[in-house]
């Protein structure tokens, strides 16, 4: 059984993350220096919107149990991708969507 908090989070696709790293070795290649980039989609997903997703893509109800947070942890928190966008020419392309070849790998 899967317990969560409700709060929201940036989840991004590997393959999208991956893309980005790219983007900005491609970037510091011309222009050597120090610049941050905030990789993520911009919009905030709970843990349950992961477990609906993954529920889809397998075709398998997950067993789950809500909970408060934990004292600290922030109700909300994603990405502001807008400089990455500008500066990279990059964006996640993916959102919330479980890769049906990666889960048929790891379920194999």
């Amino acid at each position: 059984m899967i317990e969560f908090m409700l709060g929201v989070r940036d989840y991004i696709h590997v393959v999208d993350l991956a893309t980005g790293h790219i983007a900005c070795m491609k970037k510091f290649k011309e222009n050597c220096g120090l610049q941050i980039y905030n990789l993520g989609t911009g919009k905030g997903y709970s843990v349950l919107d992961m477990i609906k997703a993954l529920e889809k893509a397998s075709g398998k109800t997950i067993a789950y149990k809500e909970c408060s947070r934990r004292p600290g942890d922030l109700a909300s928190v994603y990405a502001d991708p807008t400089v990455a966008e500008k500066e990279l020419g990059w964006k996640a392309q993916r959102g919330v969507v479980i890769d049906q070849q990666l889960l048929e790998q790891h379920m194999a």
